[in-house]
């Protein structure tokens, strides 16, 4: 037996070492792979290849693909690495037996002449990725004769397209999206007769899409969106029978779309372009369409009733269509996605579209609809988002409403629906947003309501809801408002309950009695609307980052003067100072002047000392836990005190500036050094003391960011139950304060300019950052800080990296930013990206150009400056005038980039700019 096991023990090693030996690369290539080595792990640190032990075999290397006999390397995938040494990519194409070439995701600039005359030679080159790099401009290939694929998109490549990929006569991939390439799609680009994809969306091509494209008999995919390109669109195109893919939105494309466009297509694009005349009747009728987007657009007529089985997403909104909704879309068992908002459609929401089980969002808002909700909608149980807003719809609300149990957003708003709110909309437990506003509803609130555990977003107003409101969801996170309306009485305490709540509007009722103090502990509150109600005595104390509006109430006192306020329209920022609640009766102001004065300078000084003495009490100083430095820096690290700021956090009077997720306190070192000592507001609990290490982790790595225009953390501090962390201080505020709380708001033009190109900087390396983009979770310009009235700086980048509302389980989960800078696509992605940073960029871009803020008399900034912008003559409305009215210089600057804002606040996240294309733009508009 032993001898048996001998035997087949010596077979195997055999086996072993002769196939080792087999499988050895050549020497040359093994040279050269231990050459690639040593440039590689000596360009990064961020790469698996630092753990490579000396001597093993290269084809066991992480990103080295070789042949089955391991003779050969036949594809290196070299992504991620943070490579921006070109001397990389001479080496790499030694290797004369590469079929694929991968250096996505890098930090190249550029491509030497180098690259290509060796690459150039390698005869059975198939696949050359440069995407998500830094490259300026497109090289000229020479050679590359069996080159199938090249992806050279997300870039920085600027020029035109022109000779450079002549020579590529076998190619059957180019991507080029994603860059600022400029001028005409060359023509020659139709000679290479293989082709399958075409991609050279994202860039700033003009001209017409050539009508030798009808020539790629082989093409599968044609992507020329988002750019500047014009004409109609060419009918050669139909004679592509393999074309399944064709989108173009977000040009200049006029005309009517062609007769029998979509006969071979799966998915169609044509949103966002001038495009007129009707919908052909046999366009969305072929078997294979499964999407298609025709909106933004100027077409009119009816929507054909002929449709495709497959379809599974259908977007016709921002047209002037008119007619029914055709009830052939009851068929449509794959319907996932119906958007037909902003048209002209009219009559009654057919109930055949209760037989589309698998609609998740329908969109019907902005019409000229009538009849009532139907009952049939129940069964749409796998509804997420349902807006029906600005409608003639009529009735009352049906209690079957409760069986859309996935429902996560419902729009009522502005019809004419009558009846109270039923109490089974308590049932719908995934419910974010409740829009009810502008209808005939009367009766009380529901006492159940309280019940919406997820619900950030509730508008009641302009309605007739009376009654006691006994309870509300303190989940509440974006707005409650119960404006114009019949409420009287006192000002219920349950709403004294809402501690995440931003903004509360309870103007236009009869409310009477006292602004309840305790209304002073909400501490994300950002807005307050008192306006025009029966309320009397002296106004609490409200922090400065507060705006409220006591317009229309005679009897409010404010506590400095002991005088009514002005009922003038209020300007949106006043500060209200702290005071005593007495009565403003006439018999009070009969008493002696002098009695008066001395009453009221007791009663003062008697609150103050109560505040002072209970301060203590109430907000006891945090027990550091524990403190770690992350600066480098000998002068912060000899300053910063961490018991000492934790003695200013503990005092409410060094509050600086408070946001959604942080408050900023003021603390100053026994040095005399100021610094900002951040609190991380964690309301629900998102960071648990048992994360410590992943805590300290993420931040030492921002710790080490070197960017002007971004905060970098110097320290932190965790006590038993909150987070702390320091930066340096900045004397001038917020860009908030710069625009509204102050009287520099005037200030010139340039310093506006300056903050503007600071902040898209700054955003350009948090996106660019090597190790993978940083997101920021609430980009306001609260969360800008300058140094100086042109040098801003980002703060709070640390909270999608510590919080990240995708993967939290509280009330966070739900909502991420601050009202008006979260992009239209939250609400059905629930995800923070790029665009959605851009998207927040635009309206900061917005607030300097027009000196508004982002939320104005409950009208978002963007909303209003993209329905204004409709209009070529009314874009000078939007600008800012005690600044567009110095010089025609500076209006001309200001409408350039106004133009720029626009394009990041568009409603489809695809169609915004990257921020890089953002910061190139405003850097040439000087």
């Amino acid at each position: 037996m032993r001898t048996r096991y001998v035997v087949l023990i010596s077979v195997l090693l055999c086996f072993f070492l002769i196939n080792h030996v087999s499988s050895q690369l050549s020497p040359s290539q093994n040279t050269t792979m231990f050459k690639l080595y040593d440039l590689v792990t000596s360009n990064t640190t961020s790469n698996s290849w630092t753990k490579v032990e000396f001597g093993q075999n290269p084809c066991s290397w992480s990103g080295v693909s070789c042949s089955s006999d391991n003779s050969s390397v036949v594809e290196l995938k070299l992504a991620k690495f943070s490579l921006s040494n070109v001397a990389v990519i001479s080496v790499s194409c030694e290797i004369d037996s590469l079929e694929s070439l991968d250096f996505s995701n890098n930090q190249f600039g550029g491509v030497s002449d180098e690259f290509v005359s060796v690459c150039g030679k390698i005869r059975g080159l198939k696949r050359l990725n440069f995407s998500r790099n830094k490259i300026a401009e497109l090289p000229v290939f020479k050679g590359f004769v069996r080159l199938e694929l090249l992806d050279f998109s997300h870039n920085e490549m600027s020029g035109k397209l022109g000779s450079q990929l002549n020579e590529l006569v076998g190619l059957k991939g180019l991507n080029l999206g994603f860059n600022l390439l400029s001028g005409l799609i060359p023509e020659e680009i139709a000679n290479f007769g293989n082709l399958t994809l075409i991609d050279l969306g994202t860039n700033m091509l003009s001209g017409s899409i050539p009508e030798r494209f009808g020539e790629l008999l082989e093409l599968d995919s044609l992507i020329l969106s988002v750019n500047n390109l014009s004409g109609e669109i060419p009918k050669s195109l139909l004679k592509i029978t393999t074309l399944s893919r064709f989108s173009a939105h977000q040009n200049n494309f006029v005309g009517e779309i062609p007769v029998g466009m979509t006969k071979y297509l799966k998915n169609l694009d044509l949103s966002f372009n001038e495009l007129n005349g009707s919908i052909p009747v046999e366009l969305l009728s072929p078997s294979n369409l499964e999407t298609v987007d025709l909106s933004n657009n100027r077409l009119e007529g009816l929507i054909p009733a002929d449709i495709s089985p497959k379809l599974f997403r259908l977007r016709l909104g921002n047209n002037h269509l008119s007619g029914n909704i055709p009830s052939s879309f009851g068929k449509l068992g794959d319907l996932t996605y119906l958007e037909l908002e902003n048209n002209k459609l009219a009559g009654p929401i057919p109930p055949e579209l209760g037989l589309c089980r698998s609609l998740a969002l329908l969109n019907l808002g902005n019409n000229n609809l009538n009849g009532t909700l139907q009952v049939e909608l129940r069964k749409l149980t796998n509804l997420q988002v349902l807006n029906l807003q600005f409608n003639n719809l009529s009735g009352e609300i049906p209690e079957q409403i409760s069986e859309l149990s996935n429902l996560q957003r419902l729009n009522l708003s502005q019809n004419g629906f009558t009846g109270q709110i039923p109490s089974s909309i308590s049932s719908l437990k995934n419910l974010t947003n409740l829009y009810l506003q502008g209808n005939q509803l009367s009766g009380s609130i529901p006492d159940t309501i309280g019940n919406l555990d997820n619900l950030i977003e509730l508008q009641l107003g302009n309605n007739h809801i009376s009654g006691i409101i006994k309870s509300v969801p303190r989940s509440l996170q974006i707005a409650l408002n119960l404006s114009s309306n019949n409420f009287e009485g006192k000002i219920p305490e349950v709403l004294s309950r809402l501690r995440l709540l931003e903004v509360l509007d309870l103007s236009n009722n009869k409310f009477s009695g006292e602004i309840p103090e305790s209304f002073t502990k909400l501490s994300t509150l950002t807005q307050l609307l008192l306006s025009n109600n029966q309320l009397s005595g002296v106004i609490p104390k409200f922090g400065t980052y507060v705006t409220i509006d006591i317009t229309g109430n005679k009897d409010l006192i404010n506590s400095t003067t002991l005088s009514p306020p002005s009922t003038s329209a209020s300007k949106g920022k006043r500060k209200v100072s702290a005071g005593v609640v007495i009565a403003a009766a006439a018999g009070v102001l009969a008493v002696a002047t002098i009695v008066f004065i001395t009453l009221y300078i007791f009663r003062r000084y008697y609150r103050v000392t109560d505040v002072h003495s209970s301060s203590g009490e109430d907000v006891p100083q945090p027990q550091v836990v524990q403190g770690k430095m992350l600066t480098e820096n000998g002068i912060h690290r000899s300053n910063i005190e961490f018991n000492s700021a934790m003695n200013a956090v503990a005092d409410p009077s060094n509050i600086m500036v408070k946001t959604r997720f942080s408050t900023y306190y003021r603390a100053v070192m026994p040095s005399g050094k100021k610094y900002f000592v951040k609190k991380l507001n964690w309301s629900d609990k998102i960071f648990q003391m048992g994360n410590r290490e992943k805590f300290g982790e993420e931040l030492r790595v921002l710790g080490k960011l070197n960017n002007s225009n971004v905060m970098s953390p110097l320290a932190y501090v965790l006590t038993t139950d909150n987070a702390y962390l320091f930066y340096e201080f900045a004397e001038n505020g917020t860009l908030f304060d710069f625009l509204y709380n102050t009287s520099d708001n005037e200030l010139e033009w340039s310093s506006r300019y300056s903050i503007a190109l600071g902040v898209a900087q700054g955003l350009a390396f948090l996106h660019g950052y090597t190790s993978g983009p940083i997101l920021l979770l609430d980009l306001s310009s609260k969360s800008i800080m300058l140094k100086s009235s042109k040098e801003p700086q980002l703060g709070d980048i640390e909270l999608f990296k510590v919080i990240d509302p995708t993967k939290s389980t509280g009330s966070l989960s739900t909502i991420a930013g601050s009202v008006g800078y979260i992009p239209p696509e939250y609400a059905y992605t629930m995800r923070v990206t790029m665009a959605a940073n851009v998207y927040s960029f635009g309206v900061i871009l917005l607030e300097l150009l027009s000196g508004k803020p982002a939320v104005s008399h409950g009208t978002e900034l963007a909303k209003w400056a993209l329905s204004k912008s409709s209009q070529q003559d009314k874009l000078d409305q939007i600008l800012d005038f005690r600044l567009s009215r110095t010089s025609p210089a500076i209006k001309n600057q200001m409408l350039s980039i106004l133009k720029v804002a626009l394009t990041c606040v568009n409603v489809s996240p695809d169609a915004r700019p990257k921020i890089k294309s953002v910061l190139r733009m405003l850097l040439n508009a000087r």
